[in-house]
């Protein structure tokens, strides 16, 4: 099955004539750029990670995401947590991650450079950085404008499960033969 590509078009039919006062609130209520250097160190944390927010309702009015920045150092781990309700995507930019989840992170995979991990809403899990010698740097984004880290005392087990995602819409036709 081919699918159509989904764009939407803006009919511009009607007249677009902005008040000067329309045209100065799109001005500072636009478009955002947040300089890496300006980021906000003030949200909550977890043991053995650096969180910055770049994106949220106190910086830019943001209703429906958060968004910002994560370092873990070299062979370093965070504390078991969960970000209760949100959903959050966690996208490698340099190093090797590795996720542990589960009620005792009993689960393990890992995600390089260029990949993006999700975790569903109140799953317990650690942020690993499973490099000896380069510090792991990642974006984070969130289902909503609010930061909540609950941090959790966990008794990992020993040996963790390695678990491989597969995609379920782009399954290899070879896998199921």
């Amino acid at each position: 099955m081919v699918s159509e590509p989904m764009t939407q078009t803006h009919d511009h039919a009607h007249p677009h004539t902005l008040s000067a006062a329309e045209a100065e609130r799109w001005k500072h209520d636009g478009v955002r750029v947040i300089p890496g250097s300006q980021l906000d160190p003030n949200v909550p944390s977890t043991p053995g990670m650096d969180r910055k927010a770049a994106v949220n309702f106190a910086r830019v009015g943001a209703q429906k995401l958060w968004a910002g920045t994560v370092t873990i150092k070299p062979d370093a781990k965070t504390g078991a947590h969960h970000h209760g309700h949100l959903e959050s995507i966690i996208y490698v930019v340099r190093g090797k991650a590795r996720m542990r989840w589960g009620e005792q992170l009993q689960f393990t995979a890992e995600a390089n450079p260029g990949d993006f991990i999700f975790i569903p809403p109140y799953v317990p899990h650690q942020e690993i950085n499973a490099s000896a010698d380069q510090i792991l740097e990642c974006v984070l984004v969130r289902s909503d404008g609010q930061a909540i880290a609950i941090n959790l005392d966990i008794e990992p087990v020993e040996k963790p499960l390695t678990v491989l995602w597969v995609d379920p819409i782009h399954r290899d036709p070879a896998a199921t033969e």
